[in-house]
């Protein structure tokens, strides 16, 4: 039978030399016998993938409400798609890829009902009191939030998720490590769940954009360098109405180019700063995981495209507007009236700060929740 001590070894001996071992790991907050036939992050893995937060992403917003269609992306098809692409980066650069695949599927955790939108308005009211920030939100999920084990509270993750969690970066997104070593850069696993996520959600944005039809061939045909390189590629008439099979073929080249870049300009990147530790990856000014010089141009000019067509899209504003609404007014009339929350949220008054609490209790909403309290709440018609 495999045992632990085995599949340690078989990192110690495949894995690279600035590969985040599991056997080095700085441990975890408390004390635990180690499993008999799982590494420790096999076991943060398979930790994350049971919580309560993680099966919420389910119905919470990536781009597109869940009312709007059964076959866009949500929170939790974004994160197993970053997962995917997490384990082929760190697979083929070998970086270890249960760390990789634990980051990024705790690296979402912590966003709130309606997506960016939600963030923001919970950041707006909280701003007297430390803001709030899915990276944040997500640590203390893992840290304090979900109530799994009978001696702490928590997940009690090890080091390296934890700090990769606050350390995720994204041109959206901006980690802020206070405790977990500032100064230093993530691990190259860490790193390359940055790029997996940006590689995930352009991709997919651009699929879901073009089926909602918000965003349309001949736009991308007169505008993004990208899809005129791919939809060349493949033979593929670019500004004329894209067949499902089509769209298929073109987000599925996609994907194969930007992980491949990555892969291919990190590995120069390796090599040209002499990475021989992870201490070698951590003391660097810069990260690692990258696109290069080539491609990192075109992939910004593809975010920009999503960003002002897609993103700022009438349809997709309307409903960022009515979410902040819905929460802004959900947030207000909790703290107004604290009794009126559920009575387990009430039995946590005495033990945490009145604000912080609901903030915590509306950012586990998802989507569907949050539009059922606030029915609850503000339309006389239906029943609590």
């Amino acid at each position: 039978m495999i045992d632990r001590l085995y599949l340690e070894q078989q990192e110690a001996q495949n894995l690279a030399p600035y590969a985040m071992l599991s056997q080095n790991s700085r441990g975890r907050a408390h004390s635990e016998e180690e499993h008999p036939y799982r590494t420790a992050y096999q076991r943060d893995r398979d930790r994350v993938i049971h919580t309560t937060a993680f099966r919420r992403l389910e119905y919470k917003t990536q781009v597109f409400i869940t009312t709007e269609g059964d076959y866009y992306r949500t929170r939790l098809t974004h994160t197993v798609e970053v997962a995917q692409i997490g384990r082929t980066i760190a697979r083929v650069l070998q970086a270890n890829e249960d760390l990789t695949e634990a980051i990024c599927l705790a690296h979402d955790l912590g966003h709130g009902p309606f997506g960016h939108s939600g963030e923001d308005a919970l950041n707006d009211l909280m701003k007297d009191r430390g803001g709030f920030d899915h990276n944040h939100q997500g640590l203390r999920i893992i840290e304090e939030l979900e109530h799994r084990f009978p001696h702490f509270e928590g997940l009690n993750l090890t080091w390296e998720v934890r700090e990769g969690m606050l350390k995720h970066e994204t041109e959206y997104d901006r980690g802020r490590a206070f405790k977990y070593d500032p100064h230093l850069r993530g691990t190259l696993e860490a790193q390359i769940v940055n790029l997996a996520d940006e590689i995930a959600y352009t991709t997919a944005d651009l699929d879901d954009g073009l089926r909602s039809g918000m965003i349309t061939p001949v736009q991308l045909a007169q505008d993004v360098d990208l899809w005129r390189l791919v939809t060349g590629e493949l033979g593929i008439n670019g500004k004329t109405f894209i067949r499902d099979i089509d769209r298929h073929r073109i987000i599925r080249r996609l994907v194969g180019k930007e992980v491949s870049d990555v892969v291919t300009a990190t590995s120069e990147a390796i090599k040209a700063n002499h990475i021989q530790s992870v201490n070698d990856v951590l003391s660097l000014s810069h990260n690692l995981v990258c696109y290069s010089d080539e491609f990192g141009p075109m992939h910004r000019e593809l975010k920009q495209f999503l960003y002002k067509n897609l993103y700022r899209h009438w349809r997709v504003m309307r409903m960022a507007s009515k979410a902040k609404r819905f929460i802004t007014e959900l947030f207000d009339a909790f703290v107004s009236d604290p009794t009126i929350l559920p009575k387990e949220v009430q039995d946590k008054i005495a033990t945490r700060e009145l604000q912080r609490l609901v903030c915590d209790y509306i950012a586990g909403m998802t989507d569907r929740y949050a539009l059922q309290e606030h029915a609850r709440l503000f339309d006389p018609m239906t029943h609590v």
